[in-house]
């Protein structure tokens, strides 16, 4: 198999036509109504290394029939046309082509976080654990 275009192109061509955001920028926000962020990476990274307090968690799998009003699996969250829809993975990638593949939908309140959770880990951003996102919800 013959791969014309890899996925450091795929990335570039993405970062280079969605709004990208620095984690310094997202964290004077954080509380915000108007911003949703949206941790698209497994469950298995959230559970090992936690999230962002507030995020609302839709894996890069069904992100698109999740966002899409006539997909049976639609979520409510993804339908507030006055929200902007921050997406974050764990470097900056996914998030970056998944933003870009929204727009390619029709979404224009869509961005993503440069530099993903490692890099709002790294700036001591907040963070929580999916324990304690549970506790707070039974609380």
């Amino acid at each position: 198999m013959a791969i014309t275009k890899g996925y450091r192109a795929l990335v570039d061509e993405a970062m280079a036509q969605v709004r990208t955001y620095a984690v310094q920028d997202v964290r004077a926000r954080l509380g915000d109504p108007r911003l949703q962020l949206v941790d698209i990476r497994d469950v298995r990274e959230l559970q090992a290394e936690g999230t962002v307090p507030g995020s609302y968690h839709a894996p890069r799998g069904m992100l698109e029939f999740w966002v899409d009003p006539g997909s049976p699996y639609h979520k409510k969250v993804f339908a507030d046309e006055a929200r902007e829809y921050v997406l974050f993975c764990g470097a900056g990638w996914r998030s970056a082509l998944a933003a870009k593949t929204l727009q390619d939908m029709g979404m224009a309140n869509v961005a993503h976080i440069d530099g993903g959770y490692a890099e709002w880990v790294k700036q001591g951003a907040p963070t929580e654990t999916l324990e304690a996102r549970k506790e707070k919800k039974a609380g």
